[in-house]
């Protein structure tokens, strides 16, 4: 990978994501609004780019990295709960399921798609699809448990959410043309392909919009949110390389379970907050941190790769 171009690359989504701080500023894209934008992309433009992705003549061989990236994804995050739990075991009250939430959970999804698109292109956006299904098992089994301290009582219901989740469903729809090596006609490729091409700008301007509606100077006080940035920029991904050395993958491979365990803090990290009892101030102070130091860390870990 050409580290240099990788690093214009984000320095390109990170000014996108001022665009958004700045259509924010100027009350273009409200809080209402960015709330409705995060449902077009979740429902609408992220299933269309994943669709698109997936139009491609059948390979065993992309089948097979598929695979791993799905078991490779499932391991971090079972590491990622493994660090959360000896690193915030100490901490206390609403703040500690919130940090455990934090550090398991990266935006692989709005930030990781994009990063991927820039690096690999369309093959990029198939395999970081694979790797966001362990992340939705995860939320909603793990992710709710830390917050309201369940064993699995509602398990079955939160699992039926994840396979309904637009998401996954575009997934299967996706694998399906895969393996049969179905092709849409070219007038419907184009516009699901047109229509998909807006979700990492869009996402991206939702982040910097989010970033924009917090009071900056509350947004740097404290500690436990650097110090969960550290972990989840740093720590993890650098644990998920180091391991992954010893493993015989390819290298790409490797290098994409890596970057989306880099990414920062999941936005959702705020929504289970609010909905499930937790510090949601703290949450956005990670989101808001751990966003923002991404911007280094990113490339960082980049070179790491490279």
């Amino acid at each position: 990978m050409d580290t240099k171009q990788v690093v214009a690359q984000v320095v390109t989504l990170f000014l996108v994501l001022l665009v958004g701080v700045y259509a924010n500023r100027k009350n273009i894209i409200t809080g209402e609004m960015s709330k409705k934008f995060s449902d077009l992309l979740i429902n609408v433009t992220v299933p269309l780019q994943i669709i698109a992705s997936f139009h491609l003549d059948f390979d065993s061989e992309k089948l097979y990295n598929a695979g791993l990236v799905f078991v490779g994804s499932f391991g971090v995050h079972l590491l990622s709960v493994l660090i959360a739990q000896l690193v915030f075991s100490r901490f206390t009250g609403k703040a500690k399921g919130v940090l455990k939430f934090a550090a398991v959970f990266s935006n692989c999804g709005f930030m990781g798609y994009p990063v991927l698109e820039s690096i690999y292109g369309g093959i990029g956006i198939f395999y970081g699809s694979i790797y966001v299904i362990p992340f939705h098992i995860f939320s909603l089994t793990y992710g709710i448990m830390v917050f309201t301290g369940e064993s699995g009582r509602d398990t079955l219901k939160n699992l039926k959410k994840v396979l309904l989740h637009p998401g996954l469903v575009a997934v299967a729809a996706g694998m399906v043309m895969f393996l049969l090596s179905i092709k849409l006609p070219q007038p419907i490729y184009k516009a699901v392909s047109m229509a998909g091409s807006v979700t990492s700008p869009l996402a991206m301007m939702i982040v910097g919009s989010v970033l924009a509606r917090q009071d900056f100077k509350e947004m740097l006080k404290g500690f436990p949110a650097y110090f969960l940035g550290f972990i989840r920029l740093i720590m993890i991904p650098v644990v998920v390389w180091g391991i992954l050395r010893l493993i015989p993958l390819h290298p790409d491979i490797k290098a994409i379970l890596v970057i989306l365990s880099a990414m920062p803090v999941a936005a959702n990290a705020v929504i289970f907050s609010e909905q499930y009892g937790g510090d949601s101030g703290l949450a956005s102070r990670c989101v808001g941190i751990s966003t923002l130091f991404s911007i280094v860390t990113i490339p960082l870990v980049l070179l790491l790769l490279g």
